[in-house]
């Protein structure tokens, strides 16, 4: 028993110890924790009752998990900033930098140290965080297939023909 309480005693000194960093951006995390709690004790949390935006949110991801969705998608000029309709299309566009795998696992080393590493996705790349593309599901204006275009122009997708002139 009196080892057990020595050993005890002996993890609660290290961890006072651990915890007592002085570095200046520890100072700067507490006095900055010391300003938010300061914040919410004053103004207090937003009083969201009826939650609409993530409803909505839940509509959009909803609606665009729809089979076969017809969509519109339109090319924003650079120069001029006009849409130019670019074709039918299927779903919503997908952001290029887009993955379908997580893009990183955690290697374990030594104990509770560990490392972030890149994983590639499926057909075994490395995608980048971001990138300035976008693939679109186009309906072949030839035929009735879908076939997937790469777009690097900023567009629109709407679910509707937009009235553009």
């Amino acid at each position: 028993m009196k080892k057990i309480l020595i050993a005890l005693a002996i993890g609660i000194m290290a961890l006072s110890i651990a915890g007592c960093d002085n570095s200046s951006s520890d100072k700067e995390r507490q006095q900055q924790e010391k300003i938010q709690q300061e914040s919410i004790s004053q103004a207090g949390m937003p009083a969201i009752k009826n939650f609409r935006e993530k409803k909505l949110l839940k509509d959009i991801y909803e609606m665009r998990d729809q089979e076969g969705l017809t969509t519109y998608t339109y090319i924003v000029a650079e120069n001029t900033g006009k849409l130019i309709f670019f074709g039918e299309t299927i779903g919503y566009g997908i952001p290029a930098a887009t993955q379908y795998t997580n893009p990183q696992q955690i290697e374990y080393r030594s104990g509770s140290n560990s490392h972030v590493l890149p994983q590639a996705d499926p057909n075994g790349l490395y995608s980048p965080q971001s990138a300035e593309g976008t693939w679109i599901m186009l309906k072949d204006p030839n035929d009735k297939d879908v076939k997937p275009v790469y777009v690097e122009p900023r567009i629109i997708v709407s679910p509707f023909k937009l009235n553009i002139s």
